[in-house]
């Protein structure tokens, strides 16, 4: 298999449900409308802590699960019109678009059955997103309406792995030359950078307890806050930790997150949000349906965990956090947030019986 291969619509097994070109809608055969079933009122209690409080909208997404079905909601993304797209490992949602009040605005696959990491790259006004599939072992690039533009494979033959090397790619980023950079967080966990045409330029990373090694390298993004010096915070989810990289992959910093097992960090603003797939009793491993999320500030310090515990330094140390059930019932496992222009969350859910998203509404 060749490291990347590089076509229009040669070979790609698309169904489109939904495509917006200039604000209209192109309307594929068989495409329905959906109308949005009324909602349950929000959860009656204020979740987070300081200046990120929320109330929560567990019915947030009206679809309907017998025309819009999804196994797991992985991830999420904004797009500049404001249009919200989700990956989920249903075959026939790879990507499911919808606005910021839960109605549905089209889906569409790309052959990706295990859809599960979706980065959003704006290149200069004209945006792109970017699909990994961890059981196919492959990367994609997409326009908005599902048109695969590149496909990352295998990195064996481009002389980034041996031919026997599990690659099960989790996340990528966009650096600001157009690198892309993989997140092998189910295979052989490295993170992999190729540049803006595909060439495998170097890896970095390895599994290990080392400073600049992981435990579940489930994601990598793009850290830009500081303009001038743009870095990569890598996830290393055993680890409890985010870890942070030079933009050709020297180690920085170790930011520790004790008992929370992180997703990929999500940048907005000046702080990082995250959600917090599991959480733990101190000296015992992650236990189910125990997620939560979490905000960093600007400084990489917690400041709130909606659905957790509240977060507590003592002598410069964070202490450990573990989700607070009564706050926030309907969590299971967090997998991603993504934040709207309003500083609402939505939250993706792994393993949450095949519900949608909740949203957090941010509290003034």
């Amino acid at each position: 298999m060749s490291g990347h291969e590089i076509g229009g619509d040669t070979g790609r097994r698309a169904f489109l449900r939904s495509a917006f070109v200039g604000g209209a809608a192109l309307l594929a055969p068989g495409f329905r409308f959906h109308v949005a079933p009324r909602r349950a009122p929000l959860a009656p209690d204020v979740i987070g802590h300081g200046d990120f409080r929320y109330r929560a909208e567990p019915g947030w997404a009206g679809l309907d699960p017998a025309r819009t079905p999804v196994n797991n909601c992985h991830e999420m993304v904004m797009d500049r019109r404001g249009r919200l797209f989700m990956t989920t490992d249903e075959p026939r949602n790879n990507v499911v678009t919808l606005d910021t009040g839960g109605r549905l605005l089209g889906s569409w696959s790309v052959d990706c059955p295990g859809a599960h990491g979706l980065t959003l790259w704006d290149a200069g006004g004209e945006e792109f997103l970017f699909v990994t599939d961890p059981p196919a072992g492959k990367v994609v690039k997409t326009t908005l309406d599902g048109r695969v533009l590149l496909t990352l494979g295998h990195p064996g033959a481009a002389g980034g792995y041996a031919e026997r090397d599990p690659f099960r790619p989790t996340e990528t980023a966009i650096g600001p030359d157009g690198s892309v950079y993989v997140a092998d967080g189910y295979g052989s966990q490295w993170i992999l950078q190729y540049s803006p045409a595909g060439e495998f330029v170097r890896r970095f990373g390895g599994q290990g307890d080392g400073d600049a090694q992981f435990q579940t390298a489930h994601g990598v993004t793009l850290d830009a806050r500081d303009r001038a010096n743009p870095t990569l915070l890598c996830t290393s989810r055993a680890h409890n930790a985010f870890k942070r990289f030079t933009l050709d992959g020297r180690w920085v910093e170790t930011v520790f997150l004790p008992g929370a097992y992180v997703c990929r960090a999500v940048v907005h603003g000046p702080n990082v949000y995250a959600g917090v797939c599991w959480s733990r009793l101190r000296y015992l491993n992650q236990t189910p349906d125990s997620g939560f999320v979490t905000v960093l500030d600007r400084r990489d310090r917690v400041v709130s965990n909606p659905g957790g515990t509240a977060p507590e330094y003592r002598d410069g140390a964070l202490a450990l956090m573990v989700q607070a059930p009564a706050t926030a019932p309907f969590f299971k496992h967090c997998h991603d947030v993504c934040v709207d222009r309003d500083d609402n969350l939505y939250v993706c859910q792994w393993n949450a019986s095949k519900t949608y998203p909740v949203k957090l509404h941010r509290v003034a």
